[in-house]
């Protein structure tokens, strides 16, 4: 069985797993879920690869899972470390010495967000909404649940420059969300071929597909790892 490490995104913490995490544990896997240190004004992408690194501890047979902004420090603690899988999940893909802040004009985030905007009918100009944005395919009260264990973000890692030189070795795949409306669809296949150069899957989902629907992201994890297996692929720790 595998060790899931699983990595939240920006201003979140563990909670976000919380639906994913008896999944896989029903299914014999151990699973790791970090806190990463996101308002820790002193924590940039190495900081928070560490607390990653340690969560893992001397574990082997590790998958590494990476909601969103945990697209920058996953890869890190891959450089580091055997890892059999690195898997994206509605992640930030960066280029070396590409800062967390300069990605979403580099990529052209903010027009593919304004353009799935104008298409769906809602306003592309106003005031920030969380729950238009992330929780719009929710629960009422596990959207409000979700808001609710909402965290500080320190701006500090969006201001370091990604530091690899190259993405790492380790096998890669990656989860797109057909309705996020943070990274569009359209504009993550984009991204994923240029950066990666693979083809992503698709969860029928929002932004944060871990709590809208938690067995579908399961079964793409465990395909994964079943496929990993079957092509013997696996680091020897």
């Amino acid at each position: 069985m595998a060790t899931y490490t699983l990595v939240h995104g920006a201003g979140g913490d563990s909670w976000y797993w919380h639906r994913v995490a008896p999944l896989l544990r029903e299914r014999g896997h151990e699973v790791v879920t970090p806190d990463l240190p996101t308002g820790d004004d002193a924590a940039g992408w190495t900081e928070y690869a560490d607390v990653i690194e340690a969560a893992i501890g001397d574990r082997r047979e590790v998958i590494l899972v990476a909601q969103s902004m945990a697209g920058f420090s996953a890869p890190l603690v891959c450089q580091r470390r055997p890892i059999d899988l690195l898997v994206l999940v509605a992640a930030m893909v960066p280029r070396p010495g590409e800062t967390g802040g300069d990605w979403w004009e580099q990529t052209g985030q903010p027009q593919a967000e304004r353009a799935l905007a104008e298409q769906q009918g809602r306003s592309s100009t106003g005031e920030f909404d969380p729950m238009e944005m992330f929780f719009h395919d929710l629960p009422a009260e596990l959207a409000e649940a979700a808001m609710a264990r909402g965290r500080p973000q320190s701006a500090t890692p969006f201001t370091q420059p990604w530091p690899l030189e190259r993405w790492p070795d380790t096998p890669t795949r990656f989860l797109l969300a057909r309705r996020d409306r943070l990274f569009p669809a359209e504009f993550q296949r984009r991204v994923v071929a240029e950066r990666l150069g693979i083809v992503p899957d698709e969860l029928d989902a929002g932004h944060l597909a871990a709590l809208s629907c938690p067995d579908e992201l399961v079964a793409w994890l465990e395909r994964y790892r079943a496929d990993l297996a079957d092509s013997g692929a696996v680091t020897a720790g």
